[in-house]
């Protein structure tokens, strides 16, 4: 069995070698990517090692010249500097592992063994089938084992044609992921069509989803197509499926099961190709236990079942969200936005009951107050008051006399139009997202950029690129 090991540092391919050649492998070795090529049609290599960061060519142009020159080869990309976002696009774009440096013998061993053991048995890869180029999505932060893992699995399921149902407590980020999985399959051309499930009445759902015939209702005045004919050819999103009535859950089971809809008052199927991505942030099992929920429906949606874990499992991952979210409130010319020690102090030990959306949001808020450098009285109060009382202490006791800088105060008025304007200017100008964001209703924030003479047009012109945000699920 042929293995090669593809990287610019000696020592670590030194080692990697030996671990091999301790099990039996015939390994070759190369320092770039540029020599790996040389190499690649001297031998049927079973398995590849090989760094992402190289000094030409990177690791993701090796494993798609291998992808399409010597499919059954395992690639195995490697890191030092891993994260959510490269192991979902490692594995979306068929690499057989993502191994963070640095890594253990027994890791290596692991994955030879596995290799082994699906050659013995004749299980050879066939050829991927064409799947995005390398991207990385700008919410999907995060370099803790938990979610690297996750993103692991995100990235195999993603070109697949698999129903896939997301599981994770409010504001872990379930829509992101879904959009995630979209943006790397097959159908990445087509619509991606999201519907919360809880937050339509359930007279409603239905023909929201699948449409109504002309004369099905009182007001239904001609025919009217649904979120799952808009999603044909690509993919539909079901936020909150557990929200939904045991009546809707029998329509939605046979619209899966015949990959057909019908539209209410219509007696006429309409044969549509989708995919469909489902979320929740119930424990299902107890639903269908408890007859709200159709078990027959959740086989249907959970031939993959990814979870999310919550942000108290994943502290690696505050920071370098919080940083992430801070960046998006600076203005042009502005300079950064950093974190006192306290601050990173406060935020590693709050517990985070709304996830990444609570992280988000006090972030923002924090960022858009403060003066170029978050400090513990930017934070909400619950999360300043979240922590052991000696720390409290010590952060209280840091005032400007400690710190020896004289604060600026803004009046109120002030500070509400600095706020707002540079809300407004993260969420791309939407104001629906601005006032979610806010935690206020529409019309409050309209009467604000009002009051403050707000000009949208100019904070749109300043963004790098003009855009939408929708927050995070």
């Amino acid at each position: 069995m042929q293995a090669l090991v593809i990287d610019d540092e000696p020592l670590v391919r030194s080692l990697l070698i030996t671990i091999l050649r301790g099990e039996g492998w015939n390994v070759a070795e190369a320092e770039s990517a540029e020599r790996a090529f040389e190499m690649l049609p001297e031998q049927r290599w079973s398995l590849v090692f090989c760094d992402v960061v190289l000094g030409g060519e990177n690791g993701f142009a090796v494993l798609r010249r291998f992808n399409e020159e010597q499919p059954q080869a395992k690639v195995v990309l490697m890191t030092g500097h891993g994260s959510a976002a490269g192991a979902l696009d490692a594995t979306a774009f068929g690499a057989f592992d993502y191994l963070l440096k640095p890594f253990s013998v027994d890791s290596v061993l692991a994955l030879a063994n596995t290799v082994r053991a699906q050659i013995a048995s004749r299980r050879v890869r066939t050829k991927p089938e064409a799947v995005p180029v390398y991207t990385s999505d700008i919410d999907l932060v995060g370099t803790s084992t938990a979610f690297v893992e996750v993103m692991k699995l995100v990235g195999r399921v993603a070109p697949t044609n698999l129903p896939v149902l997301i599981t994770g407590e409010s504001g872990t980020g379930k829509e992101i992921v879904a959009r995630a999985i979209h943006s790397r399959s097959r159908r990445a051309t087509h619509p991606f069509v999201d519907i919360n499930c809880g937050a339509l009445p359930a007279e409603l759902i239905e023909s929201e989803l699948f449409g109504h015939a002309r004369g099905a209702f009182t007001g239904a005045e001609r025919d009217r197509a649904g979120l799952w004919e808009e999603a044909d050819q690509g993919t539909i999103f079901l936020d909150e499926i557990s929200e939904t009535t045991p009546a809707f859950q029998v329509k939605l089971l046979r619209a899966l099961q015949q990959a057909a809809i019908r539209r209410v008052g219509s007696n006429r199927n309409l044969q549509l190709d989708v995919r469909v991505i489902a979320a929740t942030n119930r424990q299902v099992e107890l639903e269908v236990e408890a007859g709200r929920f159709r078990q027959d429906l959740l086989y249907r949606l959970n031939a993959v079942t990814i979870h999310l874990p919550p942000l108290r499992e994943r502290g690696a991952d505050i920071l370098p969200l919080a940083r992430r979210f801070a960046e998006r409130v600076r203005l042009p010319n502005d300079a950064p936005v950093n974190f006192s020690p306290e601050a990173l102090q406060l935020l590693e030990a709050y517990s985070w009951p709304g996830n990444v959306r609570e992280l988000e949001n006090a972030v923002v808020r924090a960022a858009a107050l403060c003066d170029h450098a978050v400090r513990p009285e930017d934070l909400p109060e619950r999360i300043r008051t979240g922590v052991s009382a000696p720390m409290t202490e010590a952060i209280e006791r840091t005032d400007e006399h400690a710190t020896g800088v004289v604060e600026e105060w803004l009046t109120l008025a002030g500070a509400e139009e600095r706020y707002v304007a540079r809300v407004l200017r993260y969420t791309g100008g939407n104001r629906q997202a601005a006032a979610r964001l806010l935690d206020i209703d529409r019309k409050t924030i309209d009467r604000m950029i009002e009051r403050h003479k707000i000009d949208l047009s100019s904070l749109i012109k300043s963004l790098p690129n003009t855009h939408s945000r929708k927050l995070g699920n």
